[in-house]
């Protein structure tokens, strides 16, 4: 009898546990992390902005479903230092790439770097990146795949970045030859195989937590494509038009990304994010008003050059339709990420967790100021200090100061009348501006030569400041 009753007891106790065990929660898990970056695209070039010559239909959705962020910034000005920013979490006085050049050559990052990559890949993550790198070239330190990447397909290489009809693109170092046909044709065309690569490396890594950077190349030049229904009719100069549809074709690739999530069941467990990595070009200021009206466009610290789309979806997680008018930089995507998945940034990071603006929770952590600096085409330095913005060419050079809330298109010079804020953000800048053995900068601009850089600002040609067209046996053109 003894022993039937302690069989009963025993079963008992085991089915109590099985029963404890059962209504646990189960670990939370973590979602899949999807960064879109368009390249030179403006803030104006997208609808859910304001757009005034097309729509952008699918990054549109993008904002219905999720948050639209109004006082976001890219990492910087120019391709390289922006997108250093977004890996590392450093802003812009205190990171490696500082312009896209420097005086001792291109700036790899160096082994051991930490990168949000590498955060997500220690955490479990299948990483993968598509498109434009720029942060180091096969043979050197920075390439992708020891960067924290288990794949980058794409483009190493900056210069190489502008041919569209290239024949090679590049997988973790290694050349993949691309035929062509010499028709110019969507078969031909770079984006196609790197958006396709997109696709596939989403589908792969579906059964397991993932990050996929997708850093796609237009409307970045050359304006080519191989065809343009939507635009042909516009009276506008070839480029014109090629640019528009390019930013159509971001917005359609967008849309495949968004289409495969739902197709593969795990769009409510995927955060997308989309943004650009610096202001558009002049040239697509006056006829395509593609930096929204701001002051400025890419490599230059006014409104035009760092302001930035950003929006990010999640459903379930990120109430839909929602505005945030929190300040923020690409410095901040490494912490906003390792917050996501339970671990802690790196120590010495600039940015901070924006998790709680995404989850709709208040936002005790935030920046008092944002801060930038560039080397290109001359040095500039520039501070948001709430809604007052500061920018000057020199380290003791006299400081422009703007009241973006009164006047966004920095218009009104107001440095006389408000002396306090003035010292206050020259005081922000002389902290968070570290000298770089990498870039001279200067006390006092050097007024002839500001001079004639501000006149030739956007055509700086990408061959002496980017990586050297001598590097890629490929090129075309330039």
């Amino acid at each position: 009898m003894k022993h039937i009753l302690a069989l009963i007891t025993g079963f008992l106790l085991c089915s109590s546990g099985a029963i404890l065990h059962a209504s646990e929660p189960s670990p939370r898990p973590k979602p899949n992390i999807v960064f879109i970056l368009a390249d030179d695209a403006g803030i104006g070039d997208f609808s859910a902005y304001g757009c005034k010559y097309g729509v952008t239909p699918n990054i549109d959705r993008l904002a219905a479903e999720g948050m639209k962020f109004t006082r976001a910034y890219s990492g910087n000005a120019v391709c390289a230092p922006s997108r250093c920013v977004l890996m590392t979490g450093l802003h812009p006085g205190h990171e490696l790439r500082r312009a896209n050049q420097s005086k001792h050559g291109l700036l790899a990052l160096p082994t051991g770097q930490m990168t949000v990559a590498r955060v997500l890949h220690d955490a479990g993550y299948a990483t993968g990146g598509f498109g434009k790198w720029g942060l180091g070239n096969p043979g050197t330190t920075g390439v992708a795949e020891q960067q924290g990447f288990d794949v980058f397909f794409g483009y190493y290489d900056q210069v190489h970045a502008h041919d569209y009809y290239t024949d090679y693109l590049i997988r973790n170092s290694a050349k993949v030859p691309i035929p062509q046909s010499g028709q110019h044709t969507w078969a031909d065309y770079s984006h196609t195989r790197i958006a396709n690569e997109t696709l596939k490396f989403i589908e792969q890594s579906k059964e397991r937590p993932f990050f996929c950077y997708a850093a796609w190349t237009p409307p970045h030049a050359d304006y080519v494509i191989p065809e343009n229904p939507k635009f042909s009719e516009k009276p506008w100069p070839e480029e014109i038009r090629n640019y528009a549809a390019m930013v159509a074709l971001v917005d359609k690739d967008v849309g495949r990304v968004m289409q495969k999530l739902k197709d593969l069941g795990i769009d409510d467990r995927t955060l997308v994010i989309f943004s650009s990595d610096n202001g558009a070009q002049q040239e697509f200021i006056k006829p395509l008003a593609s930096t929204g009206g701001l002051r400025g466009y890419k490599r230059l610290l006014y409104e035009g050059g760092i302001r930035a789309p950003f929006i990010a979806r999640w459903p379930g997680k990120i109430q839909p339709g929602t505005t945030s008018g929190v300040l923020t930089t690409f410095v901040d995507f490494l912490p906003t990420a390792a917050d996501l998945v339970g671990v802690s940034p790196p120590t010495g990071v600039d940015g901070i967790s924006i998790l709680p603006t995404l989850l709709g929770m208040k936002q005790a952590v935030q920046h008092e100021s944002l801060y930038f600096e560039i080397y290109e085409p001359y040095f500039q330095q520039a501070v948001r200090l709430g809604d007052w913005k500061g920018y000057r060419l020199g380290t003791k050079a006299p400081l422009e100061l703007y009241d973006l809330k009164a006047d966004p298109s920095e218009q009104h010079d107001l440095a006389r009348a408000h002396p306090d804020i003035v010292r206050k953000i020259e005081g922000i800048m002389a902290v968070e501006h570290t000298p770089s053995p990498h870039y001279d900068a200067p006390e006092q601009p050097e007024n002839d030569k500001k001079k004639a850089n501000k006149k030739k600002a956007a055509s700086f040609p990408e061959s002496l400041n980017e990586e050297s067209a001598s590097s890629t046996p490929g090129r075309k053109g330039k």
